[in-house]
């Protein structure tokens, strides 16, 4: 099974998955990203500031082969 690691940032702060996962394909690491972006702008949206979260999925390789950008605001 392929390995993939996703990075994310909230505007402020980079965390780089150094672990990773493995899944399936590459869809099945584009519906893991998606369904990161809401609990990262949940978890850290501070007093309905607006800000761009966003999740880069790499490859065994170390390719960047997703970024997924996302503007949230107040939820």
């Amino acid at each position: 099974m392929p390995h993939f690691f996703f990075d994310t940032d909230d505007g402020n702060f980079r965390n780089v998955d150094r672990e990773g996962f493995e899944l399936s394909g590459i869809e099945a690491a584009r519906i893991e990203a998606l369904d990161a972006l809401p609990d990262m702008a949940r978890n850290r949206l501070p007093d309905g500031d607006r800000r761009t979260y966003s999740v880069r999925v790499r490859d065994e390789d170390g390719r960047v082969i997703l970024i997924l950008p996302r503007l949230y605001g107040h939820l």
